[in-house]
């Protein structure tokens, strides 16, 4: 296997983007890494200014991949998304014309402001890697990923994603505010956006590509398929959850923890990379019950794993 060599460039890439420019951000970053490692998308949900589209800039700059941006608006069109056929007067003919999603990594900046039907224009392009216009399908970029940033849904002109878009993320995440000494050097230093154009790009398409390789073929024992369906079942028997962990999700957290463990130089998957990994992966596709709705997903998977036994490896 490649997986000392590009494990360590996708680490260098890592300390590079936390050392130079986006300190206190380290464990997002690495959830980013992840999605981009294992094919998946990534949703972070947070307060406006804390940084979401620094990261996604960031991370497209330090690849050097292609970089797509929607803002989303309550008048977005899924065109506008997706792109769609000009009259061309010269021959008669239409022409298609690409939107900002056929990009390698598409930031749809504040999802949730968009209308439903706009939302769900994504999901043909997040799941099968092209999208479908007119009738004609066309093919998305290798690689391919979705950065969305979400406001919280309590704020005003936002709209609920619907459970089978969540489930296309294989991470949901947040940032948090930083701490205070940090912070005060931000505030001084001021922000970073306009030194984001000068940072090198430290690993390419054709190095994710094969890194992406080597994750799929870190070894996943018997043991740990066990230990991850008892998550997941465990949640479908749980008093307080009403729809539990899907298959997909537990596919999805088996990727995560193997691209867990490529990142820490290991060709097999460990209990601790399943552990460090779950919450992110599988707290957004859990449907509680009306009366625990404001219970804290991430707390109630830690809790749920917490209880399960560790296998040996």
């Amino acid at each position: 296997m490649t997986l000392p060599r590009t494990a360590r460039n996708m680490n260098a890439m890592l300390d590079a983007l936390s050392r130079e420019y986006l300190q206190g951000k380290e464990e997002v970053l690495r959830l980013s890494v992840i999605a981009l490692l294992t094919g998946g998308h990534i949703l972070i949900e947070d307060l406006p200014g804390l940084g979401k589209t620094t990261i996604a800039l960031a991370l497209a700059a330090s690849t050097g991949l292609s970089f797509g941006r929607v803002q989303c608006t309550s008048d977005l069109l899924p065109s506008d998304i997706t792109g769609l056929s000009v009259f061309n007067r010269e021959d008669g003919s239409f022409v298609f014309t690409p939107g900002p999603i056929f990009s390698n990594i598409v930031l749809l900046d504040e999802i949730n402001r968009a209308m439903p039907r706009t939302q769900s224009a994504m999901l043909e392009a997040m799941e099968e890697r092209r999208v479908t216009v007119e009738g004609v399908t066309h093919h998305l970029p290798d690689p391919f990923m979705v950065f969305a940033t979400q406001n919280p849904s309590d704020q005003s002109g936002t709209f609920l994603l619907p459970e089978s878009q969540l489930d296309r993320f294989l991470i949901c995440t947040s940032i948090g505010y930083p701490a205070e000494a940090l912070e005060k050097g931000i505030i001084s230093g001021g922000g970073i956006r306009e030194r984001i154009a000068d940072i090198p790009a430290i690993v390419g398409g054709e190095e994710i590509r094969e890194a992406r390789r080597s994750v799929s073929e870190v070894y996943l024992s018997d043991a740990l398929v066990g230990y991850i369906y008892a998550l997941v079942a465990a949640t479908r028997s749980h008093a307080m959850i009403q729809t539990g962990l899907s298959t997909r999700a537990a596919i999805n957290l088996a990727q995560a923890a193997r691209a867990a463990a490529f990142l820490e130089g290991r060709d097999f998957v460990a209990p601790e990379d399943v552990k460090s990994i779950a919450a992110a992966v599988c707290a957004h596709r859990l449907v509680m019950r009306p009366e625990h709705e404001t219970t804290h997903r991430g707390e109630l998977l830690r809790t749920l794993i917490s209880d399960i036994a560790l296998p040996l490896v």
